[in-house]
């Protein structure tokens, strides 16, 4: 199990409407509209890395409203 944070940028405005399309992805576990320099953060997990990507690339970002992404995996040392 793969498990990331996927730190999104969206246009103004568009924050909350964002957060509650991606809430209902299957893959995400957690997403909230926050202050700072992102806008949603959104908690994911998928089988592998290769699952996870195609949750972002091929639907998180198709979400009209964001401008970019970051996508950071959990790591446990």
């Amino acid at each position: 199990m793969v498990q990331a944070y996927i730190l999104i940028q969206t246009e103004v405005g568009k924050a909350a409407e964002v957060a509650g399309h991606i809430s209902g992805m299957t893959g995400v576990t957690r997403a909230e509209d926050v202050t700072g320099p992102y806008d949603v953060i959104v908690r994911a997990e998928a089988n592998n890395v290769d699952e996870l990507g195609r949750l972002v690339v091929a639907q998180i970002q198709t979400v009209e409203g964001i401008t970019r992404t970051l996508t950071c995996p959990i790591v446990h040392i």
